[in-house]
């Protein structure tokens, strides 16, 4: 695939079937020709290891004595965080509407780190530019293509890292949204432990030129581990099953932070910047008085031979009261599931939503779901901070 003039990998031929078969998209709206290939990528990230590239995603550095404040007024999460911790964030604007959906890791005391959506770059420095204080000391700097990155994720990826450094990988000594710099062979890593699939597992960023040094290491040890090669669609399902949101998709500059669900990642209380509150603070605090008018959920079609991909129709009692806007294919759940918005009654109970009928048209017809407000795989995060 390609994204923002990246080249990306989506799907990979099995190693004991290269050769035999041709990676080659057969395109179709049931289950097309990679469907079973990627069925075993998701189940090695689920079950034992894998691993895919990042390298594309947007990295920005921010810099300078004012970079902390700055950022806390852009960032709707606590940005004063120890260095060597990184916390998940939304960017809001004045409507609490969701600007940009990102990480921020403290690198050093006046150095952190963005990483964003591959295709969010110029989104991105365009909104930090656009809203840095004429007298705010700092700089940012799009620094993607100077560093690559390798995602090692599943049950046995502390195992695999483990095998390739000193650095202890342990929980207790790494535990989870930290940042550490690791020595992996020749090459300085700096690994992130966060997870985008729902996995045990670290991000590891390294300067772009050891970018095959890192990789062929990693292969070395790969068999061991039972390590498998994953493409984006891989992610994109591990990420729909846990019920992660996508910008662009399930967040847009027009759907309120609470109302996606992300207020978790909303920190009223917070240490107030120099240059005042976070954007968008007054239409959250508005929003937690007012209530929902709509929620996120999670779909899983009662029928496992059915496909969904996203904008399918919901419907609640039978009344369509929103639409998909995430959808794949869930080997691990066992059928077809999708992320949506549904629209809510005023001083609707969580209790309330939960007992009403669930449906998705799909193709036409109207098949039963299964609906959650809650992930519906590892919905306590046991896994992801193992």
């Amino acid at each position: 695939g390609e994204v923002a003039g990246w080249e990306r990998a989506n799907w990979f031929v099995p190693k004991e079937m290269i050769g035999k078969v041709e990676a080659k998209y057969e395109y179709s709206w049931g289950r097309q020709n990679w469907f079973e290939f990627q069925k075993l990528e998701q189940q090695a990230i689920r079950e034992s290891v894998g691993v895919y590239e990042m390298s594309s995603y947007a990295k920005i550095r921010v810099k300078g004595s004012d970079a902390m404040d700055y950022l806390q007024m852009i960032c709707a999460n606590d940005i004063d965080i120890e260095i060597g911790k990184l916390v998940y964030t939304q960017w809001l604007n004045h409507k609490g509407g969701i600007e940009a959906d990102v990480t921020v890791s403290r690198i050093d005391n006046d150095d952190f780190l963005i990483v964003s959506g591959t295709m969010c770059l110029n989104r991105d420095m365009h909104w930090l530019r656009k809203n840095m204080p004429k007298n705010a000391n700092c700089s940012l700097f799009d620094a993607t293509s100077s560093e690559g990155c390798l995602a090692i994720m599943g049950p046995n990826s502390r195992d695999l890292i483990q095998s390739l450094t000193d650095t202890d990988m342990s929980n207790e000594s790494f535990p989870f949204a930290n940042v550490r710099n690791i020595e992996v062979g020749m090459a300085n890593v700096r690994a992130h432990r966060i997870t985008y699939v729902g996995e045990l597992g670290w991000e590891l960023y390294f300067p772009i030129e050891f970018s095959n040094y890192v990789a062929d290491l990693i292969d070395s040890v790969g068999e061991k581990y039972s390590l498998r090669y994953c493409g984006m669609h891989t992610v994109d399902s591990c990420r729909i099953e846990k019920a992660y949101r996508h910008f662009g998709h399930d967040i847009t500059d027009e759907d309120h932070v609470i109302d996606a669900g992300l207020g978790f990642a909303v920190k009223l209380q917070k240490t107030t910047s120099k240059f005042g509150k976070f954007i968008g603070y007054d239409a959250v605090e508005a929003k937690k008085t007012s209530g929902y008018e709509k929620r996120v959920m999670q779909f899983l079609l009662s029928n496992p031979e059915l496909m969904l991909y996203h904008n399918e129709p919901i419907l609640k009692n039978g009344d369509i009261v929103g639409y998909l806007t995430s959808g794949t294919y869930s080997h691990t759940l066992g059928g077809a599931v999708g992320l949506g918005y549904v629209t809510c009654l005023p001083n609707e109970s969580h209790e309330d939503i939960l007992n009403a009928e669930y449906s998705i048209e799909v193709e036409g017809v109207v098949e039963k779901a299964k609906a959650s407000l809650k992930p519906m795989y590892d919905p306590l995060n046991k896994k992801i901070r193992n």
